[in-house]
């Protein structure tokens, strides 16, 4: 037996005992299907019942009130729904479920609000194209930073080859803004390209879970990226999945500063794109 029904059990078992403003608060909870509201003063203005006809029929169920029987009824709910989740996954697809709470919950922890306000600022007032610096995985992460933030009008390239970072980076204009992707924070491209864009005069953005103290000589801003000794070698998840919750929340703070301007190119760049995929081929 489904240990949601207990419960249910119960009521079912006393409905014949039951007047009719009972029945008719018995069968809402015989056909209710979620967790919900389930306070005295809700339920009687719901089905138009006094709260003392809950308390009657809590204790027709064998409950001592109404205040239990609620209690019992939503931890059947509870029980019933984490019991047919374990039962539908897998060992694996379980450990790599924990992976993502692990690394979400450490990511949001570490999110620093007034960093991603300056940093969204900075993006939005820069009168020059915005290169992003990345290898391997992080420069998907690049690659989706340009795609996503150039579609509310951002001039911004991504840069994931290893001798376009060394070019970019010596002719970077001074006041010009850069970002780099380096978890580990020893990509020596990457690293190399910071420090050459910084001594010409650059702000530079680094995106790391490194603690490597040595890194904060080369930056104006570092942005800590959460990170889990279990995503190391990317063997279950993504290790890159903590950079990409910083770039939604950086395209939200960019995005509210001056929604509506943003809001506009997003219409264009989605209509351009509309424009295109109905062009036939000649």
């Amino acid at each position: 037996m489904s240990t949601v029904d207990t419960t249910k059990d119960k009521i079912r078992e006393a409905y014949d005992n039951l007047t009719k403003s009972e029945q008719q608060v018995a069968d809402y909870f015989l056909e209710n299907t979620e967790i919900s509201d389930f306070s005295s003063k809700h339920i009687s203005l719901l089905l138009y019942v006094s709260e003392a006809t809950l308390s009657r029929f809590a204790k027709k169920c064998g409950f001592k009130g109404y205040r239990e029987f609620v209690y019992m009824y939503e931890l059947d709910f509870k029980d019933y729904f984490t019991e047919k989740e374990e039962k539908e996954i897998s060992d694996i697809t379980r450990s790599v479920r924990k992976n993502y709470k692990d690394i979400m919950v450490k990511a949001f922890d570490l999110i620093d609000e007034d960093q991603m306000r300056r940093i969204a600022t900075k993006l939005s007032n820069t009168e020059y194209t915005v290169p992003v610096y990345g290898m391997g995985s992080s420069g998907y992460v690049a690659r989706e930073f340009q795609l996503r933030f150039m579609r509310l009008g951002l001039d911004v390239i991504a840069i994931t080859d290893s001798q376009m970072i060394a070019m970019n980076a010596s002719l970077v204009k001074r006041g010009s803004l850069v970002l780099a992707f380096s978890i580990s924070g020893t990509t020596k491209v990457v690293i190399d390209g910071i420090k050459k864009a910084k001594q010409n005069g650059a702000r530079v953005v680094l995106f790391t879970a490194s603690k490597d103290k040595k890194l904060a000589e080369l930056c104006d801003e570092i942005v800590e990226v959460a990170y889990l000794k279990e995503l190391e070698k990317g063997t279950k998840i993504s290790p890159q999945i903590s950079l990409l919750i910083l770039i939604d929340i950086l395209y939200s703070y960019y995005f509210a500063n001056d929604s509506f301007f943003k809001a506009e190119k997003y219409k264009r760049t989605l209509t351009a794109l509309e424009i295109e995929k109905n062009i036939s081929p000649l």
